[in-house]
């Protein structure tokens, strides 16, 4: 058995020697690993650290084996800096998603996200979050509850001998509305205020809005529309079932009188209807009043 003496330049003490029962082969081994090493004197200037002062750009490393993949870069001292340089002016993204703008000519095109500017400004009342939560339990783009808000009221709470609240709904649209969203999910009913007083209740009266434009879609599919949008389903909320049917299938230039003859002009009139006004005429006026939501798909996304 044999005995070789080993330095090594990590023992507890600089220029400590550690004797070390080792196999012949090994010598070679440490001697590549450490060399020059094999004198305490060699070991004190390998471990020492002596302060430097740089002078001019640090020595560039240059590896004995690249990594493979990676080029070899050089670049001489004093040149200048071969890399672009950012001017720091890109901008992140505002988050703010749009849905289809009508520009494929006939305003029809449909947008599929949930994000509008309807829907930010019902998100700035305190109840907006809570009904985007409920839209989205029935299965509804948050944006087209509230389009309808929007265009109802402002998102405002308001009262009145017919019509209530930030949806401005009668008692019998505001009923079948509630009916329809609790047959989704009967777990909305912990939130409802019971009998027509929940019309002036925001949130209750969005679960009821809510409803009411399911019924508008399955209307419409059954009519031919087989993804109905925000713009779809308006004539159903504002002038019931039959005549919103009428509007989203008719023809842009059929006058709005001519689509739905048993509406009288009264009512037309009390509706912001001018007369002669065209289909085409009065969708291109919810989309003034709604912007990009007015062509996203009234189900969720």
């Amino acid at each position: 058995m044999n005995w070789w003496l080993v330095a090594f330049p990590c023992a507890k003490e600089v220029g400590e020697v550690s004797f070390r029962r080792r196999r012949p082969g090994l010598v070679a081994l440490v001697t590549a690993a450490a060399p020059g090493c094999f004198a305490p004197e060699l070991c004190i200037s390998a471990l020492g650290q002596v302060p430097q002062t740089l002078n001019g750009p640090p020595v560039q490393v240059q590896p004995y084996v690249s990594e493979p993949g990676v080029p070899m870069i050089t670049i001489a001292p004093g040149t200048l800096n071969t890399f672009p340089i950012g001017d720091g002016s890109g901008t992140g993204g505002d988050g703010a998603g749009t849905g289809g703008d009508g520009s494929d000519g006939d305003g029809t095109g449909a947008g599929t996200t949930s994000n509008s500017e309807a829907l930010t400004t019902m998100l700035g009342t305190t109840w907006g979050a809570t009904a985007v939560a409920n839209a989205q339990a029935l299965g509804l783009n948050p944006s087209a509850l509230a389009a309808t808000c929007v265009i109802e009221s402002g998102c405002q709470n308001l009262s009145g001998s017919g019509a209530q609240g930030v949806f401005q709904m009668y008692s019998a649209a505001f009923q079948e509305g509630i009916q329809t969203a609790l047959s989704i999910d009967p777990s909305l009913a912990s939130q409802i205020v019971s009998g027509d007083a929940g019309r002036m209740d925001p949130v209750t009266e969005s679960i009821a809005a809510a409803g009411y434009q399911l019924q508008a879609v399955d209307a419409l599919q059954n009519a031919g529309i087989a993804n109905p949008t925000v713009l779809d389903t308006r004539g159903f909320y504002n002038f019931g079932p039959a005549n919103g049917v009428a509007l989203a299938t008719a023809d842009p230039s059929e006058t709005m009188a001519a689509a739905m003859p048993n509406v009288s002009a009264a009512t037309l009139a009390k509706n912001g209807v001018t007369p002669g006004e065209t289909v085409g005429q009065w969708q291109a006026s919810i989309r003034g009043k709604v912007g990009n939501a007015a062509n996203q798909t009234v189900l969720g996304v």
